[in-house]
Order: C-alpha cells, then sequence, then structure tokens
C-alpha cells in the first residue's frame, strides 16, 4: 500500500510561487506514473499535471501549462509542482496521485493524498 503525503500549500498574492511536494512511501516509487489535481471550493476534482515513471514525459491541463511544472525524484520519493505566476482561480485544495498509468484522467490512479490547501488572494 503506497501512502502519499502532500506539502508545501499556503496562502500567496496572485503572480507569486509556490512549490508544493508530495512524498510517497510504503511502494515501489518508480513503478508508479503521478500526477497533482485540484478541486475549488463547489467545483469537482480536475486533473493539473501528469508524469511518467521516469520523469521522461509530462502532461499538462491548459490552464496551467506555462505556469506549472512537475517534476520528481526517485531517489527520493518525491514529486514536485512547481506554481508560477499564480491567479486566484488557482486557489484549491491540490492533491497528489500515484497510478500504473500515465494520465490525466484521475480514475486511473489507484493512491491518493490527503491534499494540501493553495490559497491565491488579488
Amino acid at each position: 500500500q503506497v501512502q502519499l503525503v502532500e506539502s508545501g500549500g499556503g496562502l500567496v498574492q496572485a503572480g507569486g510561487s509556490l512549490r508544493l511536494s508530495c512524498a510517497a512511501s510504503g511502494g515501489t516509487f518508480t513503478s508508479y506514473a503521478m500526477g497533482w489535481f485540484r478541486q475549488a471550493p463547489g467545483k469537482e476534482r480536475e486533473f493539473v499535471a501528469a508524469i511518467t515513471r521516469s520523469g521522461s514525459s509530462t502532461s499538462y491541463a491548459d490552464s496551467v501549462k506555462g505556469r506549472f511544472t512537475i517534476s520528481r525524484d526517485n531517489n527520493k520519493n518525491t514529486i514536485y509542482l512547481q506554481m508560477n505566476s499564480l491567479k486566484p482561480e488557482d486557489t484549491a485544495v491540490y492533491y497528489c496521485a500515484g497510478g500504473y498509468s500515465y494520465s490525466g484522467s484521475q480514475t486511473r490512479y489507484e493512491y491518493w493524498g490527503q491534499g494540501t490547501q493553495v490559497t491565491v488572494s488579488s
């Protein structure tokens, strides 16, 4: 069983930056593609970014492309989400997820973290 723990959320002004981390334990980290999803108040959870097992390929939602960067350190069993040029509409709970398929669909991810709050003030 894989456990995922996110950290790095907080309050930031519009235009600022944050880096989220997600530490994995209890499994073979390199077996899993990883992703970030987010859920804003009153909205459904949505895809943000994904990365393959090796880190060689990444994909992004159009709304964050060019502003967010997903990466992973397989030696540290950790993935990251560097978020730049943040906007108020980026405010959400951000979740990391792990699964056997590299996908933008949350149904393809078996393991989930508890989430970390990101709030962007205008």
